[in-house]
């Protein structure tokens, strides 16, 4: 009698569910590891399929790495600004926002976007992706900002320039995280980014108008 056992045969997946396999194991390594882990052998080995199936689906790893790191960081950006509520006036609600994405609960999503910042240089799918969820960035907080402002007669920020200050700060303050330099009150850097910005002085204000990366210098 032969009693040999045999593991059970995995589960034949159809075309489109595999496919979807293989983007979410990657976004899930990514965001464990890091996008600089992304290869083909890794990725196959996370999911548990071969290399070769890997490259079936995603046969340019660039461009795969791009589409991963635009799926972590969009998935951040829809939760954080869909959930944002101007209650409370402009600048309680900026502040909220701001203490939000610095309480040190998103460094793996930091760490994506300091990695693709040094990668996208070279890689240019990846380097492409990235201007493009910076500029998305910048268009809904621009405009969140100003729901926020029009709510509240107290209070006045030029959306645009509000904007771009709060990102260069959030951006510089998350990837300083990462190496553990950063300041011992957020909270209070955080006050005083978004009073900066609220109560800016008239004369840094030269244009409404909300510029993409494509008319940056």
């Amino acid at each position: 009698m032969n009693t040999t056992s045999r593991a059970p045969a995995s589960r034949r997946m159809p075309p489109e569910e595999r496919e979807r396999s293989i983007v979410d194991g990657a976004v899930e390594m990514a965001r464990a590891k890091g996008i600089d882990m992304l290869t083909v052998r890794a990725i196959a080995a996370h999911v548990g399929v071969t290399p070769a199936l890997v490259a079936h689906y995603r046969p340019v790893m660039d461009a795969f790495v791009a589409e991963v790191f635009g799926a972590i960081v969009a998935a951040e950006r829809d939760e954080v600004l869909d959930e944002f509520s101007p209650a409370g006036g402009l600048r309680v609600s900026l502040q909220r926002l701001v203490e939000t994405l610095l309480d040190g609960s998103r460094d793996d999503v930091a760490l994506v976007w300091v990695q693709a910042w040094s990668l996208g240089v070279r890689n240019e799918p990846l380097g492409e992706r990235v201007r493009a969820e910076m500029d998305l960035w910048q268009s809904r907080l621009e405009e969140v900002i100003a729901r926020a402002a029009s709510e509240d007669p107290d209070d006045t920020a030029d959306p645009a320039f509000a904007a771009w200050m709060l990102l260069a700060m959030v951006d510089g303050m998350s990837a300083h995280s990462l190496v553990k330099w950063a300041p011992r009150d957020r909270a209070d850097l955080a006050r005083r980014t978004v009073s900066a910005v609220v109560d800016r002085p008239e004369v840094v204000i030269r244009s409404r108008t909300t510029r993409t990366s494509e008319e940056r210098p």
